[in-house]
């Protein structure tokens, strides 16, 4: 992206979000200068005196990706002093983690590609993707442990959520359960934990107040899921020209998404639509054809739904914080989650 001499933050390259703005110049620049100095950390700290590992976890660094969760710290921050040293480890922290879960997912998911580069199982094997998995959460408790035995507590909480919600979808919704609130929580654990973490982070390490750390951790509940559910819909609503992705992964992953379950739930689903829900799905003509009828049904319409509901409980949370410009900012950040669906 480049950056007009008008639009202060129309390259904030390293969040990679390009619907996202942020219009207040000096939030801008704070932003971005907080966005280098984790850049900078994440790039020291994975290094080890065993150039493979090195190399291994700078794979999926040096890939890129839209560095959310530091990101949204650094947001987060801003209701207090943001350029502490303890903003920037934990901001570093949070996105360690979840690359090390990237690294776990490709093994588990057979992925072959990620962020637009060859995955670490697919360019090496999975023992050693899954082994630069567990180096990143290594290296990602080691700077933990920087931040005093309340954040390492808190973080534990986070990684027990990241692995439950990974072992729920697994097993699969049980007998009797509700579908739709089962998949929440499994999106919750899996994407909405570690968001919330950040907020708490953010605002934690900057000196901000009680009711304010509690606030922003409510708001990367929020924020956190609601960004699932919006990736549900462009895997099914957005052409790939459009959305950067291809669309049907889920599909062919077996996945039941949000708008899966929803269009499940109607009684007017057809019939061949459930036929083909009920299985992953390998050929291309009935991924287009399980696309084509998703986009007919009122799972979508629904889908959208449930996200703007999350993005209204973000907005009243919002609402509550102090009136600073990362405020005017987060609340363009909900405004993106939903925007980035149509």
């Amino acid at each position: 992206m480049s950056r007009p001499a008008d639009d202060p933050i129309s390259e904030l390259s390293a969040a990679g979000l390009g619907g996202f703005q942020i219009t207040d110049v000096e939030l801008a620049d704070s932003v971005k200068q907080g966005m280098a100095r984790v850049e900078q950390l994440l790039h020291d700290e994975v290094r080890s005196d065993l150039d493979f590992a090195t190399r291994t976890s700078l794979h999926l660094v040096d890939a890129g990706g839209k560095r959310f969760r530091p990101l949204f710290v650094l947001l987060a921050a801003q209701f207090g002093d943001p350029t502490t040293d303890e903003v920037v480890k934990s901001g570093a922290v949070v996105e360690m983690i979840h690359l090390a879960t990237l690294y776990h997912d490709d093994v588990m998911d057979e992925a072959t590609m990620r962020r637009g580069a060859t995955s670490a199982n697919a360019r090496w094997d999975n023992s050693v993707a899954i082994l630069t998995g567990d180096f990143l959460f290594a290296k990602a408790s080691q700077l933990i442990a920087d931040l005093g035995a309340e954040a390492v507590r808190r973080m534990a909480a986070t990684f027990e959520a990241l692995v439950t919600g990974q072992m729920r979808e697994t097993e699969g919704v049980g007998e009797g359960d509700d579908a739709v609130d089962f998949y929440l929580k499994v999106i919750y654990e899996k994407t909405g934990s570690l968001i919330a973490t950040a907020g708490r982070f953010g605002a934690w390490f900057s000196g901000a107040d009680e009711a304010t750390i509690e606030s922003l951790e409510r708001i990367g509940k929020l924020i956190g899921t609601g960004f699932q559910i919006s990736d549900d819909i462009i895997d099914i609503a957005s052409p790939s020209k459009e959305s950067g992705k291809t669309p049907g992964t889920d599909l062919r992953e077996g996945v039941k998404t949000l708008p899966m379950l929803y269009a499940l739930a109607d009684e007017n689903c057809p019939a061949r639509l459930r036929e083909l829900l009920d299985r992953p799905l390998s050929s291309d003509a009935e991924v287009a054809e399980a696309l084509e009828l998703l986009r007919e049904s009122r799972g979508l319409e629904r889908t959208r739904g449930t996200l703007q509901e999350f993005a209204d409980d973000a907005r009243k949370e919002l609402a509550s914080l102090p009136d600073v410009p990362a405020r005017e900012a987060l609340s363009s950040l909900v405004d993106y989650v939903v925007a980035r669906t149509w």
